[in-house]
């Protein structure tokens, strides 16, 4: 299937020279997009042997392979793992690629290091982030691209799906528990075993695995880095430290909480949660880790886009008064969002209570399991229970 990145591709070099970044998790389709939204294009694989050959002997030799052809667009996958990419892409962009060539470079979030320190390649890249199918990318087919989308249907069957199997597009697509096991279990052996090992230094990867299994059964509740320690026997240090290094896996990410204007708000302790929410057993941390994936995904997109500067967020306070999630826009709160699997339940209090005192446009309660309402929901400015169809077929 066709996905959204494609055509973002295709505008990105319409309007721009810099190289583009695509970063994002393991076979959630970087190459099919980056091969497909051009019909011509030079592909080089950094865990292709030959491949890697030409690219260790520098630019010149990139640029040789290339020849005088009228084939204009490059791709380099994977090719963070080559720890002189840096200085290579540098190289081959200044003397070759500024006027005459399209480069995309693809990899896992070892890209995103840029932004924490010194960036040699500053202004020579934009940097795009991959993500999972979701309701609004199936329900559109991938074709809006406004920063709220209309609402549109997902049907039942693709809802179903999407929930069950996630939303990486082979599982996806397949529709089959089979099929969905296997291409779990060896995505796994190979994000443990491989990417690990090419990413970072870490060597004690069976209690990583410990970790990352403890991650899967608490997904969506406060991170514990002591209870963590005893249970794994690792220090805390070490167990922030292998933390971080999932999550640059795209294994799991943290919602860190909103505390302005919030009296005896939580200051520090971040909520984790799984990037592939199909991994959540239970049915209602389930569907709250599927709601913070499609939210994740739109404030990247929308950073991503140039809208401004979103965060993700939730809100708890000393006295238990909680919502799951606050989206901010320019560090201000923009809406709230309470998960329920249940259409029965009542309005949560502590949506108004909230929206008051921090002066968020809109607040919603999402039902998993209502029917789809033809309506904006971010027309209303007072809290709202919602359809998680028609909420989320809304964002990107």
């Amino acid at each position: 299937m066709k996905r959204k990145y494609e055509t973002m591709l295709k505008e990105h070099f319409r309007h721009d020279t810099q190289m583009a970044f695509l970063a994002g998790p393991r076979q959630v389709g970087k190459t099919t997009s980056c091969r497909s939204f051009v019909s011509r294009h030079h592909y080089f694989n950094w865990d292709n042997d030959d491949d890697r050959q030409i690219i260790i002997s520098g630019p010149a030799a990139v640029a040789e392979k290339i020849g005088a052809g009228e084939t204009r667009t490059i791709v380099f996958d994977e090719l963070h793992k080559y720890t002189n990419w840096k200085n290579f892409l540098k190289g081959f962009y200044d003397t070759y690629a500024r006027d005459l060539f399209h480069v995309v470079v693809t990899g896992s979030s070892r890209l995103d290091l840029y932004r924490k320190g010194a960036d040699s390649l500053m202004g020579r890249y934009f940097l795009y982030h991959m993500f999972p199918l979701s309701v609004a990318e199936v329900a559109h087919k991938g074709q809006t691209f406004e920063k709220i989308a209309p609402p549109k249907n997902i049907n039942d069957e693709d809802f179903a799906a999407l929930q069950r199997f996630g939303g990486f597009p082979e599982p996806y697509l397949k529709k089959t528990t089979r099929f969905y096991n296997r291409w779990k279990r060896t995505r796994l052996k190979l994000l443990f075993r491989e990417d690990l090992r090419d990413i970072s230094r870490v060597h004690e990867v069976g209690q990583v695995e410990l970790l990352a299994e403890f991650i899967r059964q608490q997904s969506g509740q406060l991170v514990n880095y002591a209870s963590l320690s005893r249970k794994i026997r690792a220090s805390q240090d070490s167990i922030r430290r292998w933390i971080s290094v999932l999550e640059s896996l795209y294994y799991c990410f943290m919602v860190r909480p909103w505390t302005k204007n919030i009296s005896r708000s939580l200051l520090k302790d971040p909520k984790i949660y799984l990037s592939d929410w199909s991994l959540v057993d239970d049915p209602g941390a389930r569907h709250e880790n599927l709601v913070a994936c499609h939210l994740l995904k739109a404030v990247s997109w929308w950073e991503d886009q140039g809208f401004g500067e979103y965060g993700l967020h939730f809100l708890r306070t000393k006295d238990k008064r909680e919502v799951d999630f606050l989206i901010t826009e320019n560090n201000t709160p923009w809406f709230l969002i309470e998960v329920k699997s249940s259409k029965n339940r009542p309005l949560s209090k502590q949506l108004e209570y909230f929206k008051t005192r921090i002066g968020a446009k809109h607040a919603f309660q999402i039902m998993m399991d209502a029917d789809f309402e033809d309506t904006n929901c971010f027309d209303y400015s007072y809290p709202i229970r919602v359809s998680g169809r028609l909420f989320l077929s809304q964002l990107v």
